[in-house]
């Protein structure tokens, strides 16, 4: 292999400032609008290693033919219903995604004008050319309505040449990617519908976007959105379409009716996938992941699907219980045990038995309590507290931690033979900053979720609300997206949108990039003071100087190490804030997130 071409330190500046300049090219005045030639500028070939980027994002160019063939094949073995699904939602992620990557590479632009681009990147990408016919768009409101002509259609060309001319539209992908952008820029679900497809025999398709609780029976069209069945079509409804609630039987009362499945992401749908596998069985489920992520909604899931349905799910949360309780808790306790044992009772094991006991946080029990639960599982039968007889019970036992079980059983804290016997089936339910194409969804659920609780009318988001809500990190998860989204319910004006100030009031951590207004009235950023790229330019002659001083290398590098030194400069200059040296750079973040994958990779 030949080497890499090799510059000196002469060189340096001049090829470090083009790096700066061409990192990410287009750097829009505040207001302006990406045009389809900036969005063009956007796209790099790398036919060398085998690459292409759009807005930072790998792409691959496929034949139409090709696609169209999957299509046909996928039809063929699994049938319609389940293509139309399966398309519709690898064009939400699609369109979802385009929509993050522009309002990264283009934060100050207008959301006017950035909602614009979304048909322009659909045609850069080859899927269709798009006409608006009719376009409402209240950015303050957070409401939308629109109707657009597709021309030159490449899903419905290769659908009708294989197919010919039918009686449905076929334009599911495109579709998907309708939604999934537009949900991604006002934050609330939005649903389109191909009333007219060129594979239908029409001159053009054309297609019709509004909210989704604007849509009479928008069920039939959230069953595509969904990967499993069991995830909700009636969160989005209109008023009195929501999923009646049922009290938990044998447990506390707890309304899991308010708490649907809602999701289309790719991660939410993998953890979908392996519920639906595991829920006929009787095997133990370990659910783990972050606190907040749903892990005791995905367990009742898991048992409304299962054989043990009709019997109680019984659910204790490990951490709530003292120590000195646990025991008596999870087995019962016989009348005179102790102290105040005036009556016998019941534990929940014996108030599970048929169905399903789910035990959450299950990493805090104590060693004799884990030791004791070992046991149960192991002999299928319990003693309670002061009893003389043993209990047979039947329990299907899921469990939760947000801890890492097995460097718990490194620092002696859990026991292993317990791990084994829970870890027969373990499901990673992820955090909400890895399911981010989810969010527009889960937002406008808990908006109509909380309007209707607290007798409340909100139109919408704010688009700097959005804005704040997509690039939150959300250290609570969903139970802090949730808790936000109710905070701005109560607090936002009658019949008016959720906007900025309504939502971060408690000393949340948020990016201040969306928390500060310039002059102008545009939200600039404050993530991190970033050095100017002169000053970054001006420092690494000297680090590479220093660098060569020390290894005695020739005063020389080759363009991998003078890039590898750029970053880790810009990267120890903002402190390890990647946003703050992408900016130095040029660059995007994911696009310096992937050079330093490279880095490390190497």
């Amino acid at each position: 292999m030949s080497k890499p071409p090799r510059v000196s330190l002469a060189e340096m500046s001049r090829v470090s400032g083009k790096m700066l300049q061409h990192g990410d090219s287009q750097h829009l005045k505040a207001g302006a609008a990406p045009t389809l030639d900036d969005l063009t500028q956007s796209l790099h070939f790398s036919p060398g290693d085998g690459r292409i980027w759009l807005n930072g994002q790998r792409m691959q160019l496929l034949h139409i033919t090709s696609l169209g063939a999957l299509r046909r094949e996928l039809l063929e073995s699994i049938g319609p219903e389940r293509t139309r699904g399966l398309l519709t939602r690898v064009g939400y992620s699609a369109g979802a995604r385009d929509a993050q990557l522009l309002r990264e590479r283009w934060p100050d632009a207008e959301p006017g004008s950035l909602f614009a681009a979304g048909p322009r990147m659909h045609s850069l990408e080859g899927a269709v050319k798009v006409e608006p016919l009719h376009f409402e768009f209240d950015f303050e409101r957070g409401t939308y309505h629109g109707e657009f002509l597709w021309h030159h259609s490449s899903e419905a060309e290769v659908h009708a040449a294989d197919f010919g001319i039918g009686t449905e539209p076929a334009c599911w992908m495109q579709t998907g990617y309708a939604i999934g952008y537009t949900s991604a820029m006002i934050g609330r679900l939005t649903i389109y519908r191909e009333i007219e497809c060129t594979s239908m025999g029409h001159k053009h398709c054309r297609l019709i976007g509004k909210p989704a609780d604007e849509w009479d029976n928008v069920e039939e069209d959230l069953r595509f959105l969904n990967a499993e069945s069991f995830v909700s079509t009636t969160a989005y409804g209109g008023p009195g379409q929501h999923q009646q609630a049922a009290p938990l039987p044998g447990d506390d009362g707890r309304l899991y009716g308010e708490k649907e499945m809602v999701g289309v992401s790719s991660a939410f749908n993998a953890a979908c996938h392996m519920l639906k596998r595991v829920a006929p069985t009787a095997a133990t489920v370990l659910f783990t992941g972050e606190s907040g992520v749903g892990k005791e909604l995905f367990a009742y899931m898991l048992h409304q699907i299962g054989a043990r349905k009709e019997q109680p799910f019984v659910a204790v949360n490990c951490a709530a219980i003292p120590e000195t309780l646990i025991e008596s808790e999870l087995f019962g306790v016989e009348r005179g045990a102790f102290t105040g044992a005036s009556q016998s009772r019941p534990g929940r094991f014996e108030r599970a038995s048929g169905g399903t006991l789910f035990l959450d946080e299950i990493g805090t029990l104590s060693l004799v309590a884990q030791g004791k639960l070992l046991r149960a599982l192991q002999e299928g039968e319990i003693e309670r507290v002061g009893g003389v007889r043993s209990v047979k019970v039947d329990v299907r036992l899921v469990a939760a931690t947000n801890v890492d079980l097995r460097e718990e059983i490194r620092q002696g804290r859990f026991r292993e033979d317990l791990f084994f016997r829970l870890n027969v089936f373990p499901i990673r339910l992820p955090p909400l900053r890895d399911r981010r194409d989810d969010i527009p969804l889960l937002m406008g659920y808990f908006m109509r979720h909380y309007g209707q609780k607290h007798q409340r009318r909100v139109t919408g988001f704010t688009a700097r609300a959005v804005d704040a809500l997509l690039n939150y990190h959300f250290p609570g998860n969903i139970r802090e997206l949730q808790n936000l989204v109710e905070r701005g319910v109560i607090y936002a004006d009658e019949d008016g949108p959720i906007d900025l100030p309504h939502l971060f009031t408690s000393g949340e951590e948020s990016q201040t990039s969306y928390f500060s207004l310039a002059q102008t009235g545009r939200l600039t950023s404050h993530d991190a003071p970033a050095a100017p790229s002169g000053a970054l330019l001006d420092v690494l002659p000297g680090m590479l100087q220093q660098q060569a001083a020390e290894q005695g290398q020739e005063q020389n590098w080759s363009l991998d190490h003078l890039e590898s030194t750029l970053i880790l400069a810009a990267v120890k200059r903002a402190d390890g804030n990647l946003s703050a040296a992408a900016r130095m750079l040029g660059l995007t973040r994911p696009q310096l997130s992937y050079r330093m994958k490279k880095l490390q990779q190497g």
